[in-house]
């Protein structure tokens, strides 16, 4: 059987040798009646690419850009980066070039600044986080329209066309940790979801958490719980908390909705009494004490590092076997306490 060539389909198509890699690549814009001509001769040839002597051959580097929040701003973050380190090793040698680009994760204006350069770089694909949501939905039309494959973790955005996402369900999450306080706190007790970080109106990732929690108390017959949403002022959060519970005084269960539990026990020590329920995310290594000192009940672990390892797995193999990427890749969701603590570390 003949091995047929780039150059072989272009002119049985009769369109250029770059017309016919874009449509074999799946990259870049081609109008419909090349991409007709292209297809029509791929599937009379039966044209079975060689993606491994293809990128050798052509020497071509794809870069993958990451775009995540700092580290050392966060130590969520910081499992991610051990993530991508994963990946470039297992990959080392191919000709891949991941790089690792940093925002602030307070700050939108970070956001924007690090994706309009990461934009100028034109690289072949971008992983990114989209912490704020509105900068992201713009940031990821913006790579779409030069010709950029986008992929996204930790939090999932929603647009007209479908974006590869590697994450948690996260309203699935929010329902577990909500039925995990429904066998803790009495129901003659409120509940409180309390957010840090980032404003909850940019921030989906929270909405959805939120969302998840609600409906599942919603949905219970007979229950009599009261559920509360605190935003912690991150200019003064302890006097925001302070005022918080002398207005709500039946307080007894706490779902936070990022890493910062630790941050919230910190703040009710001395002000209320020692039983107070605790139920949030990620084994950060504060959180980690005092999940082994039953300060925090339950922690939900995101498994921050496989997100980006998988994520950036399914966009190499994309470009270097030709690989189909899943839509959406959801992570289990791990339930944490102090007696399995040890099965996760």
């Amino acid at each position: 059987m003949k091995k047929y060539t780039i150059k072989d389909i272009a002119e049985l198509a009769g369109v250029s040798k770059g017309t016919v890699d874009r449509v074999i690549h799946k990259r870049g814009k081609v109008s419909q009646k090349a991409l007709d001509k292209v297809t029509k001769i791929l599937g009379e040839i039966d044209y079975q690419p060689n993606p491994i002597a293809r990128n050798l051959k052509n020497n071509k580097v794809y870069q993958i850009f990451v775009v995540l929040p700092d580290p050392k701003e966060d130590n969520f973050w910081a499992p991610c980066v051990e993530g991508v380190n994963q990946a470039v090793e297992e990959f080392r040698s191919f000709l891949v070039d991941i790089r690792l680009f940093f925002y602030k994760p307070t700050s939108t204006a970070s956001f924007k600044e690090v994706n309009k350069k990461v934009l100028e770089l034109e690289p072949d694909a971008v992983l990114l986080s989209p912490l704020f949501h509105k900068e992201s939905i713009s940031a990821v039309n913006n790579y779409r329209s030069a010709g950029i494959v986008v992929s996204t973790f930790n939090s999932q955005i929603v647009l007209e066309e479908a974006i590869n996402y590697v994450g948690l369900d996260l309203y699935q999450s929010g329902r577990v940790a909500a039925k995990l306080m429904h066998t803790i706190v009495p129901d003659t007790h409120d509940i409180v979801i309390c957010h840090f970080d980032e404003t909850l109106n940019n921030a989906i990732h929270m909405q959805q958490k939120e969302k998840g929690f609600r409906d599942y108390f919603s949905e219970l017959d007979g229950a009599d719980y009261t559920i509360l949403t605190l935003s912690v002022d991150q200019t003064n959060p302890d006097l925001s908390l302070v005022n918080f519970l002398k207005s709500q005084d039946k307080a007894f269960g706490f779902f936070v909705t990022t890493s910062k539990s630790y941050n919230l026990v910190e703040m009710l020590q001395g002000q209320r009494q020692k039983n107070i329920k605790v139920i949030g995310y990620d084994l950060l290594d504060e959180n980690i004490d005092l999940l082994k000192k039953d300060m925090i009940s339950f922690l939900i672990h995101q498994s921050p590092r496989t997100q980006t390892y998988l994520g950036l797995t399914y966009l190499i193999e994309h470009f270097l076997f030709n690989k189909e990427m899943p839509n959406k890749k959801l992570l289990p969701i791990g339930i944490v306490n102090s007696e399995n603590l040890i099965t996760y570390l």
